[in-house]
């Protein structure tokens, strides 16, 4: 199953260097997020009373590790104690990171804040080996490494009509790719955003094993069926 190809059909392929600008990607908060924030300071206690809804629970019904964090509300703003509300809708974690520390310098001295996205997310579906919701830690994922993760479509699956579907405010996107194409790398859907949805089609092949399975299936039971009779008639 050939990727990423240039659409050059010569056989062999001459070696060619290309050079494909892939488009810069870093995720901005937004509403239903939620933030893991960890402050530190010289003083140890002090620190620690800003850190009590950042803590870490169990796993949820899905398997998935669970967080109690700070969640962004509609308007963007998550409240911190002491602080207040902060508005962190639009930021990237690294402005947010900033805004929270000159407001911690209020009240500890030469604090520092590491701030990341909780639900930051992933989910895989249709013709690929493990579909499921990926956690995704480093707040950074694209296709290609999405699919991997999901150990990769099925001979099955359509590669050159891979759906995406975006929440981008209150309206859902949808865009489909062709992986089979090194197009796919200058694509604004290379990244993945967080609670993006890929979904993968199932080809004609697919269809016809369906297909063939539920048509000879009815023969295979009534046959086992039939052997089944006859060995316990011959047994008594």
């Amino acid at each position: 199953m050939a990727y990423f190809q240039d659409g050059n059909d010569e056989y062999p392929p001459k070696p060619v260097q290309t050079d494909i600008a892939v488009q810069k990607f870093e995720p901005v908060i937004g509403p239903k997020d939620i933030l893991s924030i960890f402050v530190a300071s010289l003083s140890p206690e002090a620190s620690s009373f800003f850190n009590t809804m950042a803590v870490k629970g169990g796993e949820d019904a899905t398997g998935l590790a669970s967080a109690v964090g700070y969640l962004v509300d509609v308007n963007g703003n998550i409240e911190m104690p002491l602080i207040g509300k902060i508005k962190l809708g639009g930021l990237t974690t690294s402005q947010a990171t900033d805004l929270i520390k000159s407001k911690l310098e209020k009240f500890l001295q030469n604090p520092s804040v590491r701030l990341y996205f909780e639900n930051y997310r992933v989910t895989i579906l249709g013709e690929v080996i493990r579909p499921g919701v990926y956690q995704v830690p480093n707040e950074k994922i694209t296709l290609p490494e999405a699919l991997g993760l999901a150990g990769d479509l099925t001979p099955f699956g359509k590669r050159d009509n891979i759906l995406i579907v975006r929440e981008e405010g209150d309206k859902k996107t949808f865009m489909r790719l062709d992986i089979r194409n090194k197009d796919v790398f200058s694509s604004p859907y290379y990244y993945l955003h967080p609670n993006d949805v890929v979904y993968v089609e199932p080809n004609k092949g697919r269809a016809a094993q369906a297909d063939a399975f539920f048509r000879i299936a009815p023969i295979v039971i009534s046959t086992l069926t039939l052997v089944a009779v006859i060995y316990n008639t011959a047994t008594r």
